[in-house]
């Protein structure tokens, strides 16, 4: 049987503009194009675990305007509960301003809004025996440290995607890609406090640590078109397959297989695959 994956986390919409260099401090540069799109850690992770089949519910805070209306009702329709996703009359959606030049270079500017305001008491009151937990850090710090501390506390499984790398809370099992693994101390540090900790390493594959040893996964071959979102992909894959009853040994080539696939189109949830096309690709 499986259990209910609950994700926290942030939800965004991403403006993002193409053209062929990035603006110079002052500088106007026009005959761009232009795209709108949803992202957001937390909601990008519970829409690919929910196109998986997973029960997701996910636990988030919104603005009440227009942005914060069009991100429930994406997540609403891929099958996310989002009877935990709050919505807050003080502070607007989060919103991610993105320029890209025509070699693919990006510069990001984030504005976190509600995002701030995800309380930090929802872990203890929402989480249950048997559930699996996925967290990401562009929520208030404390509110993962508490919702880490109610998984344990219910017997339920927690995994931290620690992006941006602001902390490693103790206890969880820690998704960080390589250059989070080195900003938060190195393999070994964490381990130290994690049962386990998975490193991605973008298109070389990822790799499964635990205090016995290692597992490595190499990457799936696909056409990419666009490798954003591939991450938050990955770790709505690894809660999926747990929450189906695998290890995280046999999670490991599945969230490879729908991290590469989610990289078929633009945008963050415009490829999110689903269960047989992850099956499909992981034992071909």
């Amino acid at each position: 049987m499986s259990r209910r994956v609950v994700v926290i986390g942030s939800a965004n919409v991403d403006l993002v503009w193409r053209g062929e260099h990035l603006p110079l401090p002052g500088e106007t540069v026009t005959d761009g194009e232009f795209v709108q799109l949803l992202g957001g850690k937390g909601a990008n992770q519970a829409a690919a675990a929910a196109a998986l089949g997973a029960e997701v519910v996910f636990v988030g805070c919104v603005g009440d305007d227009d942005h914060g209306r069009l991100v429930r009702a994406d997540l609403e329709a891929r099958g996310v509960d989002c009877s935990e996703l709050s919505i807050s009359g003080d502070a607007p959606t989060g919103v991610a301003l993105i320029t890209v030049d025509r070699a693919g270079e990006n510069a990001i500017a984030v504005a976190p809004g509600a995002n701030r305001l995800v309380p930090a008491e929802i872990g203890a009151r929402l989480i249950r025996a048997g559930d699996v937990v996925l967290c990401s850090l562009e929520v208030p710090v404390e509110t993962v440290e508490a919702a880490v501390a109610a998984a344990r506390a219910a017997d339920a499984l927690v995994i931290v995607n620690p992006a941006p790398p602001r902390a490693a809370p103790a206890g969880a099992v820690l998704t960080p890609n390589e250059h989070e693994c080195e900003r938060l101390g190195g393999i070994d540090a964490l381990l130290a406090a994690a049962p386990a900790v998975i490193v991605t390493r973008g298109g070389t594959g990822a790799t499964l640590y635990r205090a016995g040893g290692t597992v490595d996964q190499a990457a799936f071959a696909v056409d990419v078109v666009d490798t954003t979102g591939a991450g938050d992909a990955f770790n709505g894959a690894v809660a999926w397959a747990v929450s189906n009853g695998a290890t995280l040994e046999r999670a490991l080539p599945l969230a490879c297989a729908a991290a590469a696939l989610a990289t078929r189109a633009v945008g963050a949830r415009s490829s999110l695959a689903t269960a047989d096309e992850v099956y499909a690709l992981a034992t071909a």
